[in-house]
């Protein structure tokens, strides 16, 4: 049984290199404001995820699954407005520096947080910049008014990697299978193309 406080609480389980995060971002962020609900953003390692829940990599996913994937890509890109690169220069990247980043950003606040991961996301998938470089995440940092060679500093520390496992290992706790995917008291609600149900679930408008 949830926690009444999980209840106006939503745990973000995320990755900050998923272009369906990129994609619902912004939008969970404004349905969090217009409920009142804490925005938690945990940032997950999927492998470690997959490895239990039966997923797979994209690129050890069949074909055809693949070509689907580019096909909702750009209709969910033309729906939304958002113009990502369906191929963007620096992915697959590897998203550990970017995680450790999150999470080592906790001090500034949960809206620094937030920030910063939308980004790194923004980075990725609409500026294709690498997310795996450290100048890149530094800047990035700056932008979003952080320290960002304090940030790197506090994002190569074990208890960076730390909280990460501990996001990944809470993600596999709570059945969580994909990214993004928002959980509120007992219900899970995977993908940003969910957010609908999200705010429904929260008594509000979901634009």
């Amino acid at each position: 049984m949830a926690d009444a406080s999980d209840t106006c609480t939503i745990y973000y389980f995320l990755t900050p290199v998923s272009p369906w995060t990129h994609f619902g971002h912004a939008r969970i962020r404004r349905i969090a404001e217009r409920a009142g609900a804490a925005l938690l953003p945990k940032p997950v390692d999927f492998g470690r995820v997959f490895a239990v829940s039966g997923g797979l990599p994209l690129g050890q996913r069949a074909p055809q699954r693949q070509a689907y994937r580019l096909q909702e890509l750009a209709r969910w890109r033309s729906f939304l407005g958002i113009p990502i690169h369906i191929h963007p220069q620096f992915f697959p990247a590897d998203a550990t520096l970017a995680m450790r980043a999150i999470v080592a950003a906790a001090p500034a606040g949960t809206a620094a947080q937030l920030d910063l991961a939308g980004a790194l996301l923004k980075g990725c998938w609409e500026e294709q910049r690498n997310v795996a470089d450290p100048a890149t995440v530094a800047a990035l940092a700056e932008a979003c008014g952080l320290d960002g060679a304090a940030l790197l500093q506090a994002a190569a520390a074990p208890d960076a990697q730390a909280a990460c496992d501990t996001c990944t290992q809470e993600a596999i706790d709570r059945q969580v299978f994909g990214a993004p995917t928002y959980v509120i008291g007992d219900q899970l609600f995977w993908g940003q193309d969910r957010l609908d149900f999200v705010a429904r679930h929260l008594g509000v408008s979901a634009d």
